[in-house]
């Protein structure tokens, strides 16, 4: 990657996706990349589109820095640019910064009061806290 593209990049790292665009993103992570074609034909398992709308939003995707493309045969192949878990962490910052002040507990709080969280889904969270816990006492 060159290096006005690696500075690209890291620019728009700071940027959230839009609802349609990480509907996309969604695709080409569980998909690990692919054409328009495929992109498209996964997309319209869920709701039908036009392949000139998926085509442009996967250009504005590259351009704000989420995939990368490179020409194969007669196609442009994109690929993940940004690591789900990278996007989800900065998701979550951004979330806990602007709706919690900043404030990881708040959110969390906010989480567990939710009603559709389970007793199972309550346990799940205590493992993982009692484990970075315990990763913090060594």
């Amino acid at each position: 990657m060159s290096r006005t593209a690696e500075a690209m990049r890291k620019k728009h790292d700071t940027y959230l996706l839009t609802e349609v665009e990480l509907e996309f993103m969604t695709v080409v992570w569980d998909m690990g990349g692919g054409t328009v074609r495929d992109i498209l034909a996964e997309l319209n398992k869920m709701q039908e589109r036009a392949y000139t709308s998926v085509a442009t939003v996967l250009k504005i995707m590259e351009q704000k820095g989420f995939l990368t493309s490179e020409r194969k045969d007669r196609s442009l192949v994109y690929r993940p640019a940004v690591p789900k878990a990278e996007y989800q962490k900065t998701s979550l910052k951004n979330l806990s910064s602007k709706l919690f002040n900043g404030a990881p507990a708040a959110l969390v709080a906010r989480l567990v009061d939710d009603e559709d969280v389970t007793d199972e889904m309550l346990e799940e969270m205590r493992a993982l806290l009692e484990e970075r816990l315990g990763d913090n006492e060594r």
